[in-house]
């Protein structure tokens, strides 16, 4: 499976935003226009886009639905989708819209039967958000924090029959002070399961960083902050994500 570097879109209020930590009083706006930054994300040649609705998250039911649709019809390319999905309802209504994969965090966390049965009935397309303070789970979008540890919950959704996670380390979202990759090479290894990476990309660099890694089921990461600010050209991203991959490093 190809290297995939995942550029965000998070939604609050229909716009494009970025938080910082997940705080949402420390947030910047970036554009009113979700399905215009979408399709500048797949002329660079992205392939896929992460797309969270934080109003959801924060409310616990999903709350962008129409931007989300005006992204599906904006684009072709792959596009997962998270944020206030706590129900089966919320899941089929998110996947009815053409959406890929849907990204479940707190339901996955506190709602085992829910999760067993979605994955159950549509595989591969149920995603699981592991949001980590300090390596234990974080819920609520990221406003409690629960006693799982990161790498235990890693195990247990791989017993469900989960194949893929976002793991992000909260400490390093928004901050672009380059990957945890310490925290993200033990949660490759905590369990047989694809690994998206995310939190604190800043750079190509930081591309190379995670891929050196080694570990073959970290299949991509997810970049925000440093695509909007200019840091990180998505262009630039695409060609070195398909280059060979480098020579493991040590930590």
């Amino acid at each position: 499976m190809p290297f995939l570097p995942i550029p965000a879109i998070d939604l609050m209020n229909g716009e494009v935003v970025r938080l910082v930590r997940g705080e949402a009083d420390a947030r910047t706006v970036y554009s009113d226009d979700p399905a215009e930054i979408a399709r500048g994300f797949v002329r660079a040649g992205i392939g896929r886009i992460h797309v969270v609705d934080l109003d959801g998250a924060f409310g616990g039911t999903p709350a962008n639905v129409s931007a989300i649709e005006a992204i599906r019809r904006a684009v072709d390319v792959e596009i997962e989708v998270g944020g206030g999905l706590r129900t089966a309802e919320d899941v089929e209504a998110l996947l009815a819209l053409g959406v890929d994969y849907a990204i479940l965090g707190t339901s996955a966390v506190r709602e085992r039967e829910l999760l067993a049965g979605l994955v159950a009935k549509h595989g591969k397309k149920i995603i699981v958000g592991i949001d980590a303070k300090d390596g234990r789970v974080a819920v609520e979008g990221w406003v409690e924090t629960s006693d799982l540890t990161q790498e235990d919950f890693a195990r247990d959704l791989s017993a469900l029959g989960v194949s893929t996670i976002i793991a992000t380390d909260i400490a390093t979202d928004g901050m672009m002070t380059g990957p945890n990759l310490q925290s993200l090479a033990a949660m490759a290894d905590a369990a047989p399961l694809n690994v998206i990476a995310s939190g604190g990309l800043r750079s190509v660099d930081d591309l190379r960083a995670v891929r050196s890694l080694g570990r073959a089921n970290i299949i991509g990461a997810i970049t925000g902050r440093a695509v909007y600010e200019g840091n990180l050209d998505l262009s630039e991203a695409v060609s070195a994500c398909a280059s060979a991959t480098p020579r493991p490093r040590t930590l």
